[in-house]
């Protein structure tokens, strides 16, 4: 973990050097192919939004084809906010006559610093998040029909999250092609274009109950080799390729879709009830999906937009893994105003 963490640290240390000399802003300044791409980075972008961040984590016994899923509470924010070159800032709000269900899945208290960045050239998804207070969303198939019906929703509050995750991307056609477009608004892609994606991520995370994390009134009690667990560990690091693809209809309707998959490895520790600790390294698997659609021109955008990342990691029992999910899902009206004079001098900055 501390080599990790040290290899980690170097890495963003070389980075910072190169930076500093100015090679690495220039060599992410792009010349857009206007035929494609209409850039709005000198306009003013303000937005109305509402957003909903999410994480999960699951139980999966492959085997016997059974899971245990566990979900926060989280609500459905509204807010505005705006864009100018390389700035931007969103401000939302929980609205309680829109949030009502603490009392069917529990409250979950929670800071989530999730943050995607759009360059021409690299996307970056940053995770940095802590939730407290889960509940179980497929209660027939963990404790039967009859409880489920009986208690929807079991409400585990002890479960607490933390995970830490980094995801760099390399955009090989960014000239012709847009992330920024469907996900900051600053730029407006008229033509359908795409591009092949490659990069690498790495993932921490940690989830521990005060309990087993398997329910000891679990209804079929042979799941998971009747090894109950209160807390789980992964380290992960992983190398990943994928597509994106923007479809435009008639210049302004469009519908942009991306998939990426890791390869890695992983290093999963669960500590079981009875004291022991058991670990595994294996391999690690991981997607990411972007996916929007919606309206867009020079002036005007609406759209909803869809950001979702799953971890998949083998545990130390036979043909079992855990798997955690991080993501956001937003709902855009957007108007951008073009201003006579820049607020100031433009730089690299603004160019990358």
């Amino acid at each position: 973990m501390t080599k990790f963490v040290l290899l980690i640290l170097m890495m963003i240390g070389g980075c910072i050097r190169v930076a500093a000399q100015g090679k690495f802003f220039k060599w992410l300044q792009t010349k857009n192919d206007t035929a494609y791409i209409e850039e709005h980075t000198e306009d003013i972008t303000f937005r109305l939004y509402g957003s909903r961040k999410f994480t999960s984590y699951d139980i999966i016994d492959r085997k016997q084809k059974k899971n245990i899923l566990y979900r926060p509470n989280t609500p459905f924010n509204i807010g505005v906010g705006a864009n100018y070159r390389f700035i931007g800032i969103n401000l939302g709000f929980n609205f309680p006559f829109i949030n009502r269900h603490n009392e069917r899945f529990g409250n979950t208290r929670y800071i989530d610093l999730q943050s995607h960045i759009y360059l021409r050239k690299l996307v970056v998804d940053f995770y940095g998040q802590s939730y407290k207070g889960y509940y179980i969303a497929n209660p027939e198939k963990v404790f039967g029909k009859e409880y489920a019906q009986q208690n929807p929703y079991p409400q585990r509050p002890d479960i607490r999250n933390r995970g830490l995750g980094l995801n760099v991307q390399y955009i090989f056609n960014d000239k012709r092609f847009s992330y920024r477009a469907p996900n900051l608004q600053n730029e407006y892609q008229k033509k359908s274009a795409g591009s092949f994606i490659v990069g690498g991520e790495f993932f921490l995370a940690n989830i521990k109950g005060d309990s087993s994390l398997i329910p000891s009134n679990i209804v079929d009690t042979t799941f998971l080799r009747e090894q109950h667990y209160y807390k789980s560990g992964i380290v992960s690091l992983a190398a990943n390729i994928g597509y994106a693809h923007t479809f435009v209809y008639r210049q302004h309707f469009f519908l942009s879709l991306s998939v990426t998959t890791g390869l890695g490895a992983a290093k999963t520790g669960l500590h079981y009830d009875n004291g022991e600790v058991g670990h595994n390294v294996g391999l690690q698997f991981s997607n990411t999906i972007r996916a929007s659609l919606g309206y867009n021109s020079s002036r005007y955008f609406a759209g909803v937009h869809y950001v979702g990342m799953t971890t998949r990691s083998k545990m130390p029992e036979p043909h079992t893994y855990q798997a955690f999910g991080t993501g956001n899902f937003r709902v855009s009206l957007v108007r951008r105003f073009e201003l006579k004079k820049p607020l100031w001098r433009t730089g690299m900055l603004s160019k990358g």
